[in-house]
């Protein structure tokens, strides 16, 4: 992957029903360009599914980051354990038996029993876990209530091919294209809906790498981490954690070994960095949840 690529990936995880024109814009090519570096991205294994969901922000979950090291004489198969929780949407696993593990919980009590289930399974003693909330306002509480069943149906279409074209949906779920369209959009307005991507980057020849960037006691963490946001796109996420306030949790990408070692120390040189641990992944799976069957219609239930 280059550069382009990870843009190009990014806005799709951020919502992957973008039209080939938009993504086009944004990243200065033409439409026929940008179509053929997506079927490229599926041909090489690092774009597996097209995925649609109820949002995260309408079910009110909370995000939940867990990573330390297994004690297991080899992790390479822990992932299949971890995946069958019903909450952990994501496991990756790095040198030296490192692994990261994320989650989506209902509410905060379930925090406890999902790190008893990880210090069980991946044999992680000493986890760390950071709290990652999605904050809902006084308008998105009980946002799931205002989806109707003819949105389940729409949501339950597209939730393995989320470029489905409206009038595909439309012959599937029985309703004119019009209806499609005017639903897809109250529901996007509303932040109902959440499009994204299976993306699996160890696919490819680059390097990610986890960087836990802690800060100095007096640093001001939005201001340090306003800045990292112009490591982007070398730096693809970065978590702020309710219960760890002096540190960043970073996911980089980087197409060397010297770009890692470069990248690294200018992230320590800035202002209210303190350290960083870097830790390089090279595998990661992703498993369906209970936000991804939050959708499914009781029509599906009964087949």
């Amino acid at each position: 992957m280059d550069e382009t690529d990870i843009i190009l990936s990014s806005l799709l995880l951020a919502n992957s029903r973008t039209t080939y024109r938009e993504l086009a814009e944004k990243l200065n090519l033409s439409a026929n360009a940008v179509h053929k570096r997506i079927q490229s991205l599926i041909d090489q294994g690092i774009i597996r599914k097209f995925t649609t969901k109820i949002s995260g922000l309408a079910l009110q979950a909370i995000i939940v980051i867990v990573w330390g090291r297994s004690e297991a004489g080899s992790a390479s198969n822990l992932h299949e354990k971890l995946g069958k929780h019903g909450s952990i949407w994501w496991v990756t696993l790095g040198g030296g038996n490192y692994m990261v593990i994320g989650a989506h919980l209902k509410s905060m009590p379930e925090i406890e029993p999902l790190v008893d289930y990880v210090k069980k399974e991946a044999l992680m003693p000493n986890p760390t876990v950071g709290i990652y909330p999605l904050q809902p306002n006084r308008a998105s509480a009980g946002l799931e209530k205002m989806l109707h069943s003819l949105d389940r149906q729409i949501i339950y279409s597209l939730r393995n091919d989320s470029r489905k074209p409206i009038a595909d949906i439309a012959e599937e779920v029985g309703v004119t294209a019009k209806t499609i369209r005017r639903r897809l959009s109250t529901m996007i307005s509303k932040s109902l809906i959440e499009f994204s991507i299976h993306w699996y980057p160890d696919a490819s020849n680059d390097i990610i790498t986890t960087m836990n960037v802690k800060l100095e006691p007096a640093a001001d963490r939005n201001s340090v981490a306003n800045i990292l946001k112009g490591y982007f796109p070398n730096l693809i996420y970065q978590f702020q954690f309710i219960n760890i306030p002096n540190e960043l949790f970073c996911v980089v990408w980087m197409k060397t070994m010297k770009q890692l070692k470069e990248i690294q120390q200018r992230i320590a040189d800035e202002e209210g960095v303190a350290s960083i641990v870097s830790n390089i992944l090279y595998t990661g799976y992703i498993f369906d949840t209970w936000i991804d069957e939050a959708a499914c219609p009781e029509s599906a239930i009964a087949r």
